[in-house]
């Protein structure tokens, strides 16, 4: 992989799987210091001592009522009373420890994205994750409501950043600007490292010898999730959505946890593991096979699953998808398609095919808040 794929920032094109050579633009460092500096006092409040970036953030947490001098609260801040139950037992409210967050970007609409750091106490792996919360998860109204959780995966290396928490890409947005259309859910969006370092795809998955990266994203980022956020205890609060290799490790995901995860929008992704590490080890790369995983599924009739591909009509790889939905598409494997128009192999797309239909589907098959109950 080339180091310039390397890079913290988000690139216009997502880097593609191995063997496979994507078009990739890249910003020379002047232009961008041009652009910081074109935008004068604005560019500079955006810097971030004046942004509030590497602050603390605590999610979810409503000020207490603040007091007059004369000791009495002031009225409307703050709930009177914790709020009642919504009565749903599959509401999961946080099990802590409480991770520690500091703020990377703050969106207009005044939520913030926040990065951490995570040592998987399952794989053993330690990585950054980038988390963000949509308004309606600090709403009084919903303190006591699980939140559907919608884990996103970076394409190419992952490491060490996931560009899904680059504002950018408006991912954060499409989803903000969905729950005001009725057309998505509230998702808790949990943003983890795809890699472990930038030499190698390790498939989300454990490959033998190597860092446990398959137990790293089914097992820590839940744990992780749960730890810090109101969830739902079972898989109907629980989804992927990635682009290129994260999409490939989304889905496959899905489909070997069914018990965990319910529904996946895979984006320009492939449908094999095909990581060089794999070399040596076939048996437990055909175990890490959506191919595989599917028919297990069909064979085993159920749970059911929901896979949303999305493809630009500018980039490759439909005829790959349209085979596996011909093949798969039955019994409990759910599989749609969208079509990207004029769509190439970049987020600003893949977000764009979001809000046209894809978190509109997704948001269908899972569930959502719900405020207290009276």
């Amino acid at each position: 992989m080339p180091a310039q794929e390397q890079e913290a920032y988000v690139p216009p094109h997502i880097p593609g799987r191995p063997g496979r050579s994507r078009r990739v633009l890249w910003i020379s460092a002047a232009l961008a210091f041009v652009l910081l500096l074109g935008g004068g006092g604005f560019a500079a409040w955006k810097l971030d001592w004046f942004s509030g970036n590497g602050s603390a953030v605590s999610f979810g947490k409503t000020p207490p009522p603040a007091a007059t001098e004369s000791g009495e609260k002031t009225p409307g801040q703050g709930p009177a009373s914790p709020p009642a139950s919504t009565g749903d037992p599959d509401v999961q409210p946080e099990t802590g420890p409480r991770a520690e967050f500091k703020q990377t970007t703050k969106l207009d609409d005044g939520t913030i994205i926040a990065k951490t750091r995570l040592k998987g106490a399952k794989s053993g792996f330690e990585g950054d994750v980038w988390v963000w919360t949509p308004k309606e998860y600090g709403d009084p109204k919903y303190a006591k409501s699980g939140f559907p959780v919608l884990i996103a995966l970076p394409g190419g290396n992952g490491y060490p950043a996931n560009y899904w928490s680059d504002r950018s890409l408006g991912l954060q947005k499409a989803i903000s600007e969905g729950v005001q259309a009725g057309t998505s859910l509230p998702f808790v969006v949990i943003m983890p490292v795809l890699n472990p370092d930038a030499k190698y795809y390790y498939d989300g998955s454990d490959i033998p010898g190597q860092p446990k990266m398959g137990t790293w994203i089914a097992e820590d980022i839940p744990d992780f999730t749960r730890a810090n956020f109101r969830t739902y205890k079972s898989r109907d609060g629980w989804a992927f959505m990635g682009s290129s290799s994260g999409a490939f490790v989304g889905m496959k995901q899905v489909l070997q946890h069914p018990d965990r995860f319910k529904a996946v929008i895979a984006s320009g992704g492939e449908i094999v593991p095909d990581s060089p590490l794999w070399k040596g080890h076939q048996a437990e790369m055909d175990a890490n096979n959506p191919e595989n995983l599917a028919q297990k599924l069909i064979d085993g009739n159920g749970p059911e699953v929901y896979i949303n591909f999305q493809i630009g009509t500018k980039e490759s790889g439909k005829q790959r998808m349209t085979q596996f939905q011909q093949k798969y598409a039955r019994g409990p494997v759910k599989i749609t398609i969208r079509d990207i128009q004029n769509g190439e192999h970049n987020g600003w797309h893949y977000v764009r095919g979001m809000k046209e239909g894809s978190l509109e589907w997704i948001s269908k098959v899972l569930k959502g808040p719900k405020p207290e109950a009276g």
